[in-house]
């Protein structure tokens, strides 16, 4: 083949590749936003309600922003943790919001993040599950990925003990 010709195919493979990319579709934003790509979550704090009331699990709402460095560092971490994947997929309905709640028992010590709440089935607020900080009830950093994990093994055994 002829450099002329040779430089005309690969011409038009880069001007289709382009148009390819132009047209190709954005793929939705994945419901997890990086907080674990296996794990089922809901899109909407009545459609949690409603799935923990019908399941009888417990709703477990990760408060966050995109450009909070503490939720980042948290959201990898939540992410990576094997135990909180496998409690996560199994055993709570899961929502993460990055935005304000018109319920505000869902913020009863401030509207922080990370901030992470518990719901049982009877659409109680479990305001007695919290972190280890008294100026943030219920906020988790990166090394308490431990007792985030027992906080959610206590708020399963306390849903079977109070129903």
């Amino acid at each position: 083949m002829n450099p002329l010709a040779l430089l005309c195919v690969l011409l038009i493979a880069a001007v289709l590749d382009v148009a390819s990319m132009r047209t190709a579709k954005k793929q939705p934003q994945n419901l997890s936003r990086g907080w674990g790509d296996d794990v089922l979550w809901v899109q909407t704090y009545e459609e949690a309600l409603s799935k923990a009331r019908k399941s009888q699990k417990p709703l477990m709402v990760i408060h966050h922003l995109e450009e909070c460095p503490h939720s980042q560092a948290l959201k990898k971490i939540f992410a990576a943790d094997s135990a909180v994947q496998k409690m996560a997929q199994e055993d709570f309905i899961m929502l993460n919001l990055m935005h304000e709640t018109t319920d505000n028992n869902l913020a009863p010590d401030g509207h922080y993040v990370p901030r992470i709440i518990f719901v049982d089935p009877s659409l109680t607020v479990r305001a007695d599950i919290a972190g280890q900080y008294s100026n943030r009830l219920y906020a988790y950093e990166p090394e308490d990925v431990m007792i985030l994990a027992k906080n959610m093994v206590r708020a399963k055994k306390l849903l079977h003990t109070e129903l």
